[in-house]
């Protein structure tokens, strides 16, 4: 009986049909880059003070420079040079007084300024910056400046909610339907987003659209790895991440040509309706369509797709079946995942390396993002590492399998991280090559992560493993701003201890993994329990192949979704 792997053989694997759907789909990578990383430039903090009315009459009268005006109205650094009471403190003076002079206009009220009251900021913030973002329109700062970090884990809780649903979706309903709902629905969170009118507002859109757009994201991936032959699988994966970098890149230029926040969201967003064209421009995936018994539909398309690719269908095409897996029949169970003592060792190491990755990547970004010198050109230089990223993983994984690199590349952003504690300041250029050396690193990590995580369970366990471990994603999503913001207001190096801790004991303990390169995937909990036994020769390497079952509306089994850590 013909199985799709075989029919794609004889259509295609990846001929002129599949690389037009392939370009489509990697729309829908790019439009989520904005979404995933789009804090750092709406809802960045530029430097700010108290507001103090009667300071710019004073200042004008005087004639005083920006510099001058700073250095007489605006209290010093705190203690140790914390920049808290500059920021966030204002004397208690009466600037309108007549009585103040030009020249240090505070001494004859105190022989040392540091001796007048402060007081909180009660006539708002003046903001140095010609652009806005969510912080500068709500004042975010101070006292409410877990806000900004609220704002971003509300997208991460709905990456974690929403997957769920989605993958019910594109199971129950097929991959076109999910991917036409969600991308509608994110694009009009995301215009409404734009013109939200309170932070309140904000959060429920921020959260919606997070509800909705990784599914959308996801049924891209799906319907396109299913399309292609295995050949092609692994490397369409990487490819569909790459268009994410890509989106990385074009945000950072639209971010500089368009600094105002609302204007920018709107920029990001309104494109996006146009995604929904993709579900009259590419065809259901024939092997959702023969999971629901539709084999009519699902023969025609694998015909159509031969006429795209000048090729002539198979003459059994009508008999065209999904491949008979007995290990179906049996039932996945959460309980299964930390059973037997290889398989929960394998789940908590895993369940750790995903949450590394995720607050290593956006912790990253977010540090980058605050300490940088110049936000949009340090966020394009460590975007553009991504694609060397990319690059090696395609060249280092069938030569030396994913343990080693993956253990490396956990070890070089720890070690990356730990070198920039100790770079002055004043060294940007330094800082930047170090942060884009952490940067490739934690891509490797995060593409490959996956990789290993599916080849470590058995067959039937698979989907429901990856969805579990990667869970753990999102949820170091959602602690990530906390930990990057507050952490900085005690040391601004204080996020690269922990993330130069959580690199390097991921490195260690990635070692603690079987090596899979060679070696048969596990069809049973007991085939997984050997698997450092279990060697196979070459011209068996058994590829992995799209499971159609309840839990994996996700993805080929090997190749889960990279970069953006998502799972079910």
């Amino acid at each position: 009986m013909l199985t799709m792997d075989d029919a794609l053989e004889q259509v295609g694997e990846f001929g002129w049909f599949q690389k037009q759907a392939f370009l489509t789909l990697c729309l829908l990578s790019a439009a989520f880059a904005p979404i995933y990383v789009g804090i750092v430039f709406l809802a960045f903090t530029p430097d700010h003070r108290c507001r103090s009315p009667g300071v710019p009459e004073l200042s004008h009268r005087c004639g005083w420079s920006l510099a001058e005006e700073l250095n007489y109205t605006v209290p010093g650094p705190g203690p140790e040079g914390q920049a808290f009471p500059r920021q966030c403190r204002r004397y208690e003076v009466d600037w309108n007084q007549s009585a103040l002079g030009c020249v240090d206009p505070l001494a004859g009220l105190a022989a040392n300024s540091s001796l007048l009251p402060l007081g909180p900021c009660r006539y708002g913030w003046v903001y140095d910056t010609p652009g806005s973002s969510v912080v500068t329109e709500f004042n975010l700062v101070c006292d409410d400046s877990w806000k900004v970090d609220l704002f971003q884990s509300c997208v991460n809780v709905g990456f974690f909610l929403g997957s769920l649903g989605a993958g019910y979706i594109a199971d129950r309903f097929g991959r076109k339907v999910c991917l036409l709902a969600t991308t509608l629905i994110s694009a009009i969170l995301g215009v409404l987003t734009a013109v939200a009118p309170d932070y309140t507002s904000l959060l429920l859109f921020r959260l919606g659209q997070g509800l909705v757009s990784k599914g959308s994201w996801t049924a891209g991936y799906t319907l396109i790895t299913e399309f292609v032959g295995l050949g092609y699988r692994r490397t369409v994966a990487i490819l569909y991440q790459v268009a994410f970098t890509v989106g990385l890149v074009l945000l950072s230029g639209l971010a500089y040509a368009v600094p105002h926040w609302r204007w920018l969201q709107l920029a990001v967003s309104l494109p996006t309706f146009l995604l929904p064209l993709c579900y009259w421009f590419v065809p259901e995936s024939p092997r959702w369509l023969l999971s629901q018994k539709r084999n009519t539909q699902a023969v025609k398309i694998m015909d159509h797709i031969a006429q795209k690719n000048g090729k002539l269908p198979p003459a059994d095409l009508k008999m065209l079946s999904l491949k008979e897996d007995v290990t179906e029949k049996l039932s996945p169970s959460f309980v299964d995942l930390f059973r037997t003592p290889h398989l929960r060792k394998h789940t908590f190491i895993l369940m750790y390396l995903w949450l590394t990755s995720s607050v290593l990547y956006q912790g990253l970004i977010m540090h980058m993002g605050v300490t940088g010198g110049n936000l949009y050109l340090d966020f394009f230089y460590s975007a553009l590492v991504e694609f060397p990223a990319a690059f090696i993983i395609l060249v280092t994984i069938e030569r030396f399998g994913c343990l080693c690199p993956l253990a490396g590349s956990n070890l070089v952003v720890g070690a990356a991280c730990f070198l920039m504690i100790f770079i002055s300041h004043d060294l940007h250029w330094l800082n930047i090559v170090v942060a884009c050396v952490g940067r490739m690193g934690i891509t490797l990590a995060f593409q490959m992560v996956c990789l290993v995580n599916a080849e470590l369970y058995p067959t039937f366990l698979r989907n429901l493993g990856v969805m579990v471990c990667s869970s753990l994603c999102d949820l170091g999503g959602v602690i990530t701003p906390f930990l990057v913001f507050r952490l900085m207001e005690v040391w601004q190096g204080l996020p690269l201890v922990l993330f130069a801790a959580l690199g390097l004991v991921a490195g260690g303990m990635t070692l603690l993994l079987p090596e899979t390169k060679g070696v048969a995937l596990p069809e049973t909990i007991k085939d997984a329990e050997n698997l450092r036994r279990r060697a196979k020769p070459k011209e068996n390497k058994i590829y992995l192949q799209v499971q159609i079952s309840e839990f994996n509306s996700q993805a080929p089994e090997r190749d889960a979704p990279l970069g953006t850590g998502w799972q079910r």
